[in-house]
């Protein structure tokens, strides 16, 4: 069992940079797949999607191009597990937009998995 200690923060930001980079690359769905529990969640705007409403969402949206974490906080919830938010800026194209994003992970299994994921506009 791996504990939680002073390295979460960047354990975190790395499980959040693998997420991006997947998305950067168009694989954002199979990711999430795999890195999310069982019954996880993701809040975006207007809706709430379990694993298979999130893999429609990827398969139907053109990949990112360019992402920016900034100001990342993480908050400790027990041994476990912990929240990971931050402001975020991505690009695709001339559209840019910044979110607050926040990710719950869960240390299971010998890894960390996405139990909620949670973003809303800046």
């Amino acid at each position: 069992m791996t504990e939680i200690t002073d390295d979460l923060p960047a354990r975190l930001l790395h499980e959040e940079h693998s997420g991006w980079r997947a998305i950067l690359d168009g694989h954002g769905g199979e990711h999430y797949t795999r890195a999310m529990t069982r019954d996880g969640l993701m809040i975006v705007e207007g809706a709430v999607l379990g694993r298979d409403e999130m893999m429609q969402a990827f398969a139907g949206t053109a990949p990112w191009e360019h992402y920016e974490i900034h100001e990342p906080a993480v908050v400790r919830l027990g041994d476990r597990a912990g929240v990971l938010a931050y402001r975020a800026v991505a690009r695709r194209g001339d559209d840019e937009v910044q979110l607050r994003m926040s990710t719950t992970y869960l240390y299971e299994g010998g890894a960390w998995h996405v139990a909620a994921h949670q973003q809303t506009p800046a």
